[in-house]
């Protein structure tokens, strides 16, 4: 199953939402974009980015002189696949070692990102080391351990409760000394109110940057996509103590609404670089704005 289709079958609640309104489509006038409006904002697309699509929808329209069905539709996603072409959707590990440094509340699918991403580097010829820096969570080292196995990288780790900063200081000096070509650094699932756990994702950050200087250095944050509005707070939050250089949406299960990542990245100009279709190790594939919307609507 390619792209397109798992993320069609990963966006049908999203599509459902949005699509429905297009069946009966009629004239386009006020009560048509009120209801698209309506649509877009149930999808988790949000206000501010739901009216600033409509908006620019209905400029087009009136340009353009558009009637029919297919010629709206194809506006649409226009509009929305700028919104998302925000930056590269590709990662940028041109130094040895680069860093991934991978951020998110708990329970949106950080360790499993990891693993699957650990394991897309490694079949491209690339020496990965793991860093265990979420010492918070009981067996989250463990956790990563068994991603590391499967994906045949290689793991730093400490003992549970210890420093953060510590284990990633010790995962670089590793890296250096076993010429690894990208660290990826798991994280605690920090919550974006909670202020000491911000903190101390700051401090990895400043080892990071003291350390390896002259790195290439993605940070990925992960957003489940049954989030909702509260992952465009969570990406404030982020991109304002860690600066966040891209999104991975997860959990795209058939279930997930997936709109929210228009509103982030249009709001924060954010690029999605990832996303998540599945289970399986294969499940993370580079995102496809194009591909996205037009398996969104």
């Amino acid at each position: 199953m390619g792209f397109f289709e798992k993320i069609k079958k990963g966006l049908t609640k999203t599509k459902k939402s949005i699509g429905s309104i297009f069946p009966a489509f009629r004239a386009v006038d006020d009560e048509f974009y009120d209801e698209l409006e309506e649509r877009m904002i149930l999808a988790d697309i949000g206000v501010e980015t739901s009216v600033k699509a409509v908006e620019a929808l209905r400029e087009r329209v009136k340009a353009q002189k558009l009637r029919d069905e297919d010629s709206v539709h194809e506006a649409l996603r226009d509009i929305l696949t700028e919104m998302l072409e925000v930056g590269s959707p590709s990662l940028n590990l041109g130094t040895k070692p680069s860093v991934i440094l991978v951020i998110g509340v708990n329970g949106v699918g950080k360790t499993t990102t990891i693993g699957k991403l650990a394991n897309q580097l490694s079949v491209e010829g690339r020496r990965v080391l793991l860093c265990a820096a979420d010492t918070f969570r009981a067996a989250a080292a463990d956790q990563l351990e068994i991603w590391a196995q499967r994906a045949g990288v290689e793991l730093v780790r400490q003992h549970e409760g210890a420093d953060p900063a510590s284990v990633v200081f010790d995962g670089i000096s590793a890296a250096k000394a076993r010429s690894a070509d990208v660290i990826i650094c798991d994280t605690a699932g920090r919550l974006h109110n909670k202020s000491n756990l911000m903190n101390e994702l700051g401090k990895i950050a400043r080892i990071i940057d003291r350390e390896l200087p002259d790195s290439d250095k993605e940070v990925l944050l992960v957003l489940d996509g049954t989030t909702g509005q509260n992952g465009l707070l969570q990406a404030k939050q982020f991109k304002q103590i860690a600066g966040v250089t891209g999104i991975v949406l997860t959990k795209l299960d058939g279930t997930a609404k997936g709109g929210i990542v228009i509103a982030v990245a249009d709001a924060l100009q954010i690029p999605v670089k990832y996303i998540g279709v599945g289970e399986g190790i294969d499940d993370l594939m580079p995102f496809q704005a194009r591909e996205f919307v037009e398996a969104l609507i």
